[in-house]
């Protein structure tokens, strides 16, 4: 017997997996600070822009080759989309990779300030600095500002 109530779009639609979440976070962040657009990616790798969203927000699994080629354009190795999964999401993947021994993720990755976006364009627009001499003078300069240790 069909009900009057509307359909609970939640209900029928499933949720990414937070693991699809957390690897398109990271396809983000490094295209971002390569100072790479959602376009260019798409065009390295012959998708839309639309597509390249629904992967960074999770919404579209990757697929193992789709992995490779994002890894091949982002210069990264493929485990970089992994790095810093937290436990809640990844299960016991970094135990496993200690067992193994492999060396934990990077500490400086679990910062939240290297996800903001005022830290994005700083590295970028430091790397466009193409004079090495005038790139370390503003390096120099940067690290005087800060507090000593």
């Amino acid at each position: 017997m069909p009900s009057d109530e509307p359909l609970d779009r939640t209900a029928r639609e499933p949720r990414p997996s937070p693991i699809d979440v957390h690897v398109g976070t990271r396809v983000r962040l490094r295209r971002t600070l390569l100072g790479m657009s959602q376009e260019k990616l798409g065009e390295a790798l012959g998708l839309t822009f639309q597509q390249v969203q629904k992967y960074e927000r999770g919404v579209n699994r990757i697929g193992a080759s789709r992995l490779f080629d994002l890894a091949r354009v982002l210069d990264v190795p493929i485990g970089f989309f992994f790095d810093d999964m937290p436990d809640a999401v990844g299960g016991t993947m970094n135990g496993i990779r200690r067992a193994m021994g492999f060396a934990d993720s990077q500490d400086a990755f679990e910062d939240d300030t290297l996800h903001r976006r005022e830290t994005l364009e700083l590295v970028r627009a430091y790397y466009r600095i193409t004079d090495p001499s005038v790139r370390k003078r503003v390096f120099d300069l940067i690290k005087s500002l800060t507090p000593a240790d």
